[in-house]
């Protein structure tokens, strides 16, 4: 699943499951001080503007999600590679 948008080109593979771990922080409280922006909730119309070649829009009653269209990060990977040369 999509979970949000990245300024640059190429796609961030994360896991949202997984906390980040406070080891080797320099400053106390630098991780405090992060703030997340509220989601953005898309209409039918705006998912479909948002959504890239690579990516499919799922429509249940009760969601809108964007997903890819492979879901393996090695296919992935073997696509963009088939696309760059």
């Amino acid at each position: 699943m999509i979970v949000g948008a990245s300024p640059k080109s190429e796609d961030l593979v994360v896991n949202v499951c997984k906390k980040k771990h406070l080891t080797n922080t320099r400053a106390s409280g630098s991780d405090d001080a992060l703030r997340l922006v509220p989601p953005r909730i898309l209409s039918l119309e705006d998912s479909l503007e948002f959504l890239a070649d690579d990516e499919l829009l799922e429509v249940t009653p009760k969601n809108i999600r964007i997903r890819k269209r492979n879901l393996s990060n090695t296919m992935h990977a073997k696509e963009r590679a088939k696309i760059n040369g």
